[in-house]
């Protein structure tokens, strides 16, 4: 299972790789009236172009990465909704601030693991199905083929939802060969929620952030 885990994490970064999709100009459109496609399509050029610029940069400072991660990534990553899902039943009983705690924690475990997995993934390309447009959903999946030379497609989908609040579309899931990211987490945490509660499992996701601290240090 940490197998799975690990190459669900890395996969996700696949976003900020080359998407062989239509390019279009968003410069004028206002991210509420984007559709799901899109906001798949504009992530990855705007991380992948950052990364790009800085490649420079990053050799020399790590910790850059994460910056990339947090500014260009995760503004159309639904971590929230991401994090109360891995909850699961213990959503319930927490109060406000610790959910709010939580979430916070999740996206910042989310960018370290994003950070520290990042460069094990190369030149592999992300094609994406044709859109065929927006319902009244709410909830919509993206299929896809992550292709790398000499090596068989992977089967990849996006779960993207709308929020009820901004009415933007964020992703919030990524199944890869049947493997879901949010699924593979209940199953890490579940455990743990279980027997040793909500602290316990944040002072895990802390252990992975100061481990992506320590790897940035120790690779200047």
């Amino acid at each position: 299972m940490r197998v799975h885990i690990r190459l669900l994490c890395g996969l996700i970064l696949l976003l900020t790789l080359q998407v062989r999709a239509q390019s279009e100009d968003y410069q004028n459109v206002t991210e509420t009236q984007l559709d799901p496609h899109q906001v798949l399509s504009l992530a990855t050029d705007k991380t992948f172009t950052s990364i790009k610029n800085q490649q420079i940069s990053l050799a020399s400072d790590p910790k850059l990465m994460r910056k990339i991660m947090d500014q260009e990534l995760m503004p159309y990553v639904d971590y929230e909704f991401c994090a109360f899902k891995v909850l699961g039943k213990y959503f319930r009983s927490m109060q406000k601030e610790e959910l709010s705690a939580f979430a916070e924690l999740f996206r910042e475990y989310l960018i370290a693991t994003y950070a520290t997995t990042l460069s094990v993934y190369h030149n592999q390309t992300l094609e994406l199905e044709p859109f065929r447009g927006v319902t009244e959903q709410s909830d919509v999946t993206i299929k896809g083929l992550i292709k790398e030379s000499g090596r068989p497609d992977i089967n990849i989908a996006f779960k993207l939802r709308k929020n009820s609040r901004t009415h933007s579309w964020l992703i919030y899931d990524m199944v890869a060969e049947g493997i879901s990211l949010v699924s593979s987490k209940q199953s890490e945490f579940g455990p743990m929620l279980r027997t040793e509660g909500v602290a316990y499992v944040m002072a895990k996701m802390k252990e992975v952030i100061a481990a992506d601290d320590t790897r940035a240090v120790t690779s200047q």
